[in-house]
């Protein structure tokens, strides 16, 4: 059995495609870690796995680096995308992908497909919503305490659970110490990921991301869209604005029904083919 997956990256955040129509093994969380390994795999921050077409709907499945399925993924979103223009899944300029976080709407700017809009669903800053531990309640500027520090924190999902901090100055190193605690804190019951943000002006703002279950990335998709939407809701910045990342940089736009409109593109890394003696021990991990 030989297995071909794709490789494509967002800003430096890269994915592993793995398309069951071609493909007949099936995934598991220790399969996807094995993929991902950077020393003994082929190395990703994860996997999208589609599409699985039902009908006229189509559908992915994202894994994380350590074998954990995730809601959504901006970076992974759009992807995708391009993956399915790539082979031939889609030739019309405007469709919808289903993930566990919901429906995406996804627009291409350009006839290769690498350039794309994405609408990734309306933001919700309510507790039961992230989820955020207590009482039902709005997690605006709220003070948290992670590894002993206390941080004023803006909570939210945008399909899938973020945590932004909103500082004078960021770095790598920040936001893996906060994230190290914070991933896995007690208040967020499904974990949750976390982007330290730096505004820079009225259309402008930087961010540093630690994901759950993949750790620190250069680049988020749906970080740059909760860090967006945290500065606009906290009344920093405009309602279109730029965010920078270490990977790159996203096009974000908050609209006035708190719907998060990202542009962005997408880098095709590769076809990859997993030699034999890979393939097998992929296969005995399901033993």
């Amino acid at each position: 059995m030989r297995l071909t997956i794709e490789k494509y990256h967002g800003l430096g955040n890269d994915y592993l495609v793995y398309d069951p129509n071609k493909n007949k093994l099936k995934l598991t969380p220790e399969r996807v870690q094995f993929l991902c390994n950077r020393n003994f795999g082929v190395g990703a921050d994860g996997v999208l796995e589609g599409p699985v077409l039902e009908g006229d709907r189509i559908s992915m499945i994202i894994w994380n680096s350590d074998g954990s399925q995730t809601q959504n993924s901006g970076n992974g979103v759009r992807i995708f995308g391009a993956y399915l223009k790539d082979a031939g899944y889609v030739q019309k300029k405007d469709f919808s992908i289903h993930s566990q976080g919901g429906d995406i709407d996804i627009h291409y700017l350009n006839e290769e497909g690498t350039r794309l809009k994405a609408s990734m669903g309306k933001a919700s800053f309510w507790s039961d919503e992230v989820p955020v531990a207590g009482p039902r309640r709005e997690i605006i500027n709220e003070t948290m305490v992670f590894g002993r520090i206390p941080y004023p924190v803006t909570c939210l999902s945008v399909g899938n659970p973020h945590l932004v901090i909103l500082m004078d100055e960021i770095s790598k190193e920040l936001v893996c110490r906060i994230g190290k605690y914070s991933e896995s804190a007690r208040q967020f019951p499904e974990k949750i990921n976390t982007q330290i943000m730096k505004v820079l002006d009225r259309t402008h703002i930087q961010t540093e991301v630690y994901e759950r279950g993949a750790g620190y990335t250069l680049a988020s998709g749906s970080g740059c869209c909760a860090a967006a939407a945290a500065a606009y809701r906290l009344g920093l910045t405009d309602p279109k604005m730029i965010v920078q990342m270490p990977g790159g940089t996203l096009e974000l736009e908050i609209r006035e029904d708190a719907t998060v409109l990202m542009t962005g593109d997408v880098g095709y890394v590769g076809s990859i083919k997993l030699g034999n003696h890979f393939t097998e021990q992929l296969r005995a991990l399901d033993k």
